[in-house]
């Protein structure tokens, strides 16, 4: 029998995904593991893969279409099956794309067509598209003997509008979705704090000698030790079941042209810091290249993102469910600040920490960032 392939899930939190190509067209041969269409997600760009060859015998959507989970795209018929049978099949299966009208009649009005040889408008209709340059002779009228009425043109703008507009879809809609859903679904308080880097940026000097770090390797370092200290800002919650977790995975978010991605570093406190410079650098890299497979975005249990190369010094960043903390970093600026009882210029950073507040109280969250700012001012990590 014919094999069906579907839309994919990754992850609990996917719903939907986006056919960005199809690499075989209807009636090719695909053999077992061979990539039949590619799926772009809030997360990634994945090739999906048939299970079994065959012959292309139906796909049910066309590129760009955004389709379910679990939905099915595309048919294969096997060894001994006529591919035009099972297409015929699916055929009723197949997504039908319509393009309404630019303007309709207003249900159950009859409309009659103006004559051929003269413009029936009223005042108002003409004064409006005139001021918009719209060509009444290419409208249809509502009104009695199919006069154009201001109605009519200015249905005529919405839909030129409209045919401008640029959708939502693939990463830019799922972002906008799972943003939405953050913030509807979580109790978000931000709590800021300054941070006297100097010692952290002599250290920065120091070790670029060695290796290729940046503030942001720094930082994840001195979030990993502190969160071996707060385990309850490393929790995931769905639902209203919350899950521990041993391992300390940092999400860092990386800035794309579409959009925002977030690769993980799995068990960060586990790593020296030249291991975190030199995979946070891998990450980055194959995440701009749109390289980046599905388990290197999974399983991050906290996430921090850095505005500070923008000029940014503090900003409310939203928690990237389910987890429960995320830690936004601002830009370095050296200003006048007390240090060892007296006035000095320092290096300081202002830290913004969102978390879910049904999961993690005040108290315990500002412990938690007190914790990176000690670490950050430190000269070595502890």
């Amino acid at each position: 029998m014919p094999v069906e392939v579907v839309m994919p899930k990754f992850g609990l939190t996917m719903q939907e995904g986006t056919i960005q190509r199809w690499f075989k067209a209807e009636g090719e041969r695909i053999e077992a593991g061979q990539p039949l269409f590619e799926v772009e997600t809030e997360k990634v760009l994945y090739e999906v893969e048939v299970p079994t060859g065959g012959w292309v015998a139906k796909l049910l959507y066309p590129a760009e279409a955004t389709v379910p989970c679990a939905q099915v795209v595309a048919v294969i018929a096997v060894e001994g099956e006529d591919p035009v049978a099972v297409a015929a099949r699916y055929a009723s299966h197949a997504v039908a794309h319509k393009f309404a009208d630019a303007h309709r009649a207003a249900p159950g009005r009859e409309v009659a067509a103006p004559a051929a040889d003269r413009i029936v408008a009223t005042p108002a209709a003409r004064k409006l598209a005139k001021e918009h340059h719209i060509d009444l002779a290419a409208l249809r009228g509502s009104g009695p003997g199919g006069r154009i009425t201001r109605e009519d043109v200015e249905a005529a703008l919405v839909a030129a509008s409209m045919r401008t507009a640029e959708p939502l879809r693939g990463m830019r809609k799922a972002i906008a979705e799972r943003m939405w859903k953050s913030l509807q679904s979580a109790a978000q308080l931000t709590i800021t704090t300054e941070a006297d880097v100097t010692t952290l940026v002599e250290r920065r000097e120091h070790l670029k000698a060695q290796f290729a770090v940046t503030f942001t390797d720094l930082i994840v370092e001195a979030v990993a030790g502190a969160l071996r200290e707060h385990p309850r800002l490393r929790v995931t919650s769905e639902g209203d079941a919350i899950q521990r977790h041993d391992d300390i995975n940092i999400g860092i978010a990386v800035a794309l042209d579409e959009g925002l991605i977030v690769p993980v570093i799995a068990k960060a406190d586990q790593k020296p810091l030249q291991q975190i410079a030199e995979e946070s650098r891998s990450l980055a890299e194959r995440a701009r290249a749109g390289t980046l497979g599905i388990d290197a975005v999974s399983g991050g249990n906290f996430t921090i993102t850095n505005l500070g190369m923008y000029g940014v010094d503090a900003f409310t960043p939203i928690i990237h469910q389910p987890q429960v903390a995320i830690l936004g970093v601002g830009r370095i600026v050296q200003k006048p600040a007390v240090h060892e009882g007296r006035v000095a210029i320092r290096s300081m950073m202002t830290l913004s920490l969102t978390f879910d507040h049904r999961i993690v109280d005040g108290a315990p969250a500002a412990a938690f960032l007190g914790d990176v700012v000690r670490r950050l001012g430190s000269s070595i990590a502890t």
